[in-house]
């Protein structure tokens, strides 16, 4: 059983904060310890918190000074340069997340692509008649992928059979065998905002 993904958000409440807090200290603590004796490296951790008279330090004193000593001796470079602030942490947090959002939104884009292509097909006309002309534009990419994808897969069983069959024993692709990544090669559609993207003729309104 997977374990659920932690919300990283202030614990309101005093008590269950307390708890977390010494919970995730001796974690922390452990942690420490384990990667030290695992790795061979030195390490040190300083903790202040809202519930302690004194910092908590590990192992100790002494070594906690043998430690920011060699880290004091580094070049400063070596010293900055996995360093965060609040302000970079925000920063790399909120890029990720437009990262995950873009690429949703892609997958979004591609999934109603696809099914406007089958409810088309089905029909044998466009539909719904409300299809705007970014949509249009997606299914027109997403059809003459596929039309190129079958080409290339008649070709290459003309050359392996070194004959030229005729078009009615021609077997071409099914379209689900195709979104179903059966074929060669898996379509790959351009959804987003890339400059390679845009310089197709389909995606111009995209943006």
């Amino acid at each position: 059983m997977t374990r659920r993904k932690l919300k990283l958000a202030f614990i309101e409440n005093d008590k269950a904060r307390k708890l977390t807090y010494n919970k995730r200290k001796k974690s922390l603590l452990k942690k420490v310890d384990e990667i030290t004796t695992l790795c061979g490296i030195y390490a040190c951790a300083i903790i202040y918190g809202p519930y302690d008279p004194r910092p908590e330090i590990w192992p100790s004193p002494s070594r906690v000074e043998k430690v920011l000593s060699k880290f004091k001796t580094a070049p400063e470079f070596d010293q900055s340069r996995r360093m965060v602030n609040q302000e970079s942490f925000l920063k790399q947090r909120i890029s990720k997340g437009e990262n995950q959002l873009q690429k949703q939104r892609r997958d979004n884009r591609e999934n109603e692509t696809t099914m406007l292509m089958f409810q088309c097909l089905h029909a044998g006309k466009v539909v719904p008649n409300d299809v705007s002309m970014g949509g249009l534009n997606d299914l027109a990419w997403l059809i003459d992928q596929n039309l190129k994808k079958i080409g290339r897969r008649l070709e290459s069983s003309d050359s392996n059979n070194n004959i030229h069959p005729n078009q009615s024993e021609i077997q071409p692709l099914p379209f689900t065998d195709l979104m179903n990544g059966n074929g060669d090669e898996t379509v790959s559609l351009p959804f987003g905002n890339d400059d390679e993207n845009l310089e197709n003729e389909f995606w111009r309104n995209l943006q």
